[in-house]
């Protein structure tokens, strides 16, 4: 049995290109050595990160994550159990979010786009149309 969790954050400080691929290396290394993929979706402040794998795996990856000073904030949005990967082709993909993207995500009821208070399952919809838009930078396949 696989699990997939989705979490929010705030990123401290200016996030750099430098400390992106930072993070995406050393994400790309860990995820294809403990069986976890995922996405990462990073950019005007924000941080949203989907993982999959095993739930052992991910506890433990979400501890040193919500321990990580890089960002703030560090809230779980959901977890769910699964039976199949929805980003099982990449170790850790890259989306970067610019304000377009984010007004994309605005366009419902409501006028803004707070992952805080967004569903789970808003954010994974996001997400997915970022991705259906061709948004992953070169994201190594698993």
């Amino acid at each position: 049995m696989f699990v997939r969790m989705l979490y929010v954050s705030t990123a401290v400080g200016p996030v750099t290109t430098s400390v992106t691929g930072t993070i995406l290396r050393s994400a790309q290394a860990f995820n294809s050595e403990n069986g976890i993929t995922g996405v990462l979706c990073q950019g005007q402040g924000v941080w949203m990160q989907v993982l999959e794998g095993g739930r052992k795996e991910l506890d433990a990856l979400y501890g040193r994550i919500a321990a990580d000073k890089r960002h703030k904030n560090v809230q779980m949005i959901a977890v769910e159990d699964i039976t199949h990967r929805r980003y099982g082709a990449w170790a850790m993909a890259h989306v970067e979010l610019c304000e377009a993207d984010l007004a994309l995500a605005q366009k419902s009821a409501d006028a803004t786009f707070d992952p805080y208070v967004a569903t789970g399952e808003r954010i994974m919809s996001t997400i997915d149309t970022l991705i259906a838009a061709g948004k992953v930078m070169g994201a190594p396949v698993v």
